[in-house]
């Protein structure tokens, strides 16, 4: 719309064109029928010509008027109907938003929390990217999505991390491992064993390495893989042992896996939500930041 045409003078012109009338027109917009006119010749001087034909007896339209007259319904329509998608997306009755989540928690907590977010907004399409927790942070960091669930990435500028809980490393043992009469196992007894890791750069193998490296432990890195729910597989297979987030350690039970809590070192890692610093938040994407709060306030 040109800069010097203005809504009230849109819907001065359509109220009078449909009208053909001022005094019906000026009830139908609120406007004194001296301000209607006004707001009607402004508008033809804008265009540069007539849109309406005045005498003392008739109101009619010019073929210009007639020509433009569904146009200035259009803008008119189109201009309402932003102000309600608008007011629809602030109001959370509308609206898209995606998340990208790392799948331990993608697959196990994350159903939950939508499950309560669907019911407070309905409305609202939810996209969930389940990506390792390295890519979250990179996928956060570009703008493609505006949250993310990962590991704390640590001390950024860009970045804020709002922590939800803490996850701690379980052990992995098939069916019938030895180990599996203990309540709890050290880390030293996986070193025993054919032991399966994530693959580097994973930085629970960085987390992993760098822990057990300092207190002199040296797992026997025998398989690698680039998904926990692949080394779960392996695990049950019989291929080794491994130490897996305990995020997902139903879904090892799945598998036929037995998980043990670690000690020695108890080794844990924050989990959280990772933010842009300096972009503000959508309301979508501020509501489900709430309902995250709010489903780990007491974690």
């Amino acid at each position: 719309m040109p800069a010097n045409i203005t809504l009230k003078q849109l819907k001065a012109f359509v109220a009078v064109a449909q009208a053909r009338s001022f005094a019906e027109a000026s009830e139908l917009v609120h406007l004194s029928q001296p301000a209607l006119s006004i707001a009607v010749k402004n508008l033809e001087e804008s265009v540069g010509g007539r849109l309406l034909a005045r005498s003392t007896r008739t109101l009619a339209l010019t073929p210009e008027g007639e020509e433009f007259l569904p146009v200035a319904q259009r803008l008119l329509s189109d201009w309402a109907g932003a102000f309600d998608d608008l007011n629809s997306r602030f109001s959370l009755q509308r609206g898209r938003l995606a998340l990208a989540a790392m799948p331990s928690f993608a697959s196990t907590e994350l159903p939950e929390v939508l499950s309560s977010f669907r019911e407070s907004y309905p409305a609202i399409n939810v996209t969930i990217h389940d990506i390792i927790a390295e890519d979250v942070v990179s996928t956060v960091r570009s703008g493609r999505v505006e949250l993310g669930v990962s590991f704390d990435p640590g001390e950024t500028e860009d970045l804020i991390f709002e922590p939800l809980f803490t996850d701690k490393f379980v052990a992995a043992l098939p069916n019938g491992h030895p180990l599996l009469k203990q309540d709890c196992i050290e880390w030293k007894s996986l070193t025993e064993d054919a032991f399966i890791a994530l693959q580097r750069p994973s930085s629970i193998r960085e987390l992993v390495d760098t822990s057990l490296a300092d207190r002199g432990i040296f797992l026997s890195i025998e398989f690698e893989a680039n998904q926990l729910i692949t080394i779960g597989r392996m695990v049950a297979s019989g291929l080794g042992v491994s130490a897996v987030p305990s995020l997902i350690e139903s879904q090892m039970q799945a598998l036929g896996v037995e998980c043990r809590p670690l000690l020695e070192p108890g080794l844990s890692r924050r989990v959280g939500v990772v933010m842009r610093r300096r972009y503000p938040l959508s309301r979508q994407a501020e509501a489900l930041l709430e309902q995250l709060r709010k489903t780990y306030s007491g974690a």
